[in-house]
């Protein structure tokens, strides 16, 4: 088995030392405190983008708030658009949190990247958080020419928790005239509530996202079983995946949701989409959040944006 990465290590040493309690045995309220402090602490400093300007959507239920972020140099007066949904499992997570990141995509895509701080459980089960990322989208299509992004060619993207609703609106939206999702980017995903694959065991202790952590989310994002079985919460349980937009994996191998993520790229290839999955063997669960103490992290955020913004130029000049 490949070995874990050393800064990966240090930085899981470093908080079994300061003996804080596991997020999954605070309240929600406190655990999302915690993380954000916990966080921020591991985060490098943000690259130079072109502005960034918050922005309120206002969708059907009430006010959504959003983050956008413009890079240097636009390539063209509509650039293509990342729009992005935070992980924390459906229950932690923010605009803040994930400011650094969306600043990295976005000066490595040369795309406007949108955050959305969609609505969060247990105050707000499912699919609370679905309906607000499903009408973010929606009202960002409708506002594109006074956005100045380019509405027919859209990157969903996530990770976690965010990467579960990326891919759900993806799916959901696909064969949507008004909408063009071009591409999904997906960091190691949330994609099946249903069942406890094998890394829950192997993999469910001592690696940043826990077992006992996963089932806390679920306990809050959900309010019954049954409802783990809906494909809106379990993606991978969908009949069909043939009307996706292509899509970017990356897969980290000390994750215990390594192996739901392996699945559903097959699922995807095997329904003709086009799929390329990047796997870090000796990565953990989060670590693009931790690019300051994980160099790794920045490189690979880096890498990533550059291949998305690629793919979203190179279709917008072959539609133009």
């Amino acid at each position: 088995m490949t070995e874990l990465n050393l800064h990966a290590a240090a930085v899981l040493a470093a908080m079994s030392d300061a003996g804080q309690p596991p997020l999954d045995a605070l309240d929600p309220i406190t655990a999302r405190a915690a993380f954000h402090e916990a966080i921020l602490t591991m985060q490098g400093a943000a690259p130079a983008i072109g502005a960034v300007q918050p922005i309120i959507a206002g969708l059907e239920h009430g006010l959504v708030p959003l983050r956008l972020y413009r890079p240097l140099e636009p390539t063209a007066p509509l650039p293509p658009a990342i729009v992005y949904f935070h992980g924390g499992g459906f229950v932690l997570g923010d605009l803040d949190t994930y400011d650094v990141l969306c600043r990295r995509l976005c000066a490595a895509s040369r795309c406007v990247v949108v955050s959305v701080d969609y609505r969060l459980a247990p105050e707000h089960p499912f699919p609370a958080g679905l309906d607000d990322a499903r009408g973010a989208l929606r009202w960002l299509v409708a506002q594109a020419e006074t956005l100045a992004i380019d509405p027919h060619c859209l990157c969903l993207a996530g990770d976690s928790a965010g990467a579960n609703l990326a891919t759900v609106v993806a799916r959901e939206l696909a064969e949507d005239p008004s909408l063009r999702v071009q591409h999904q980017l997906l960091l190691y995903p949330v994609v099946d509530l249903s069942r406890e694959s094998a890394g829950y065991e192997t993999l469910g202790e001592d690696y940043f996202l826990t077992a006992e952590l996963m089932r806390y989310f679920r306990a809050h994002y959900l309010r019954s079983d049954a409802e783990a079985m809906d494909d809106r919460v379990s993606p991978l349980l969908a009949d069909s995946f043939s009307s996706m937009p292509s899509a970017t994996l990356l897969l980290c191998g000390f994750d215990p949701l390594c192996e739901e993520g392996k699945a559903y790229g097959r699922a995807l290839e095997e329904a003709g989409v086009a799929v390329e999955t990047v796997c870090l063997d000796d990565q953990i669960h989060g670590f693009l959040l931790m690019d300051g103490v994980i160099p790794e992290a920045g490189a690979a955020i880096v890498s990533l944006g550059e291949r998305v913004g690629r793919l979203l130029h190179d279709n917008m000049a072959s539609s133009s």
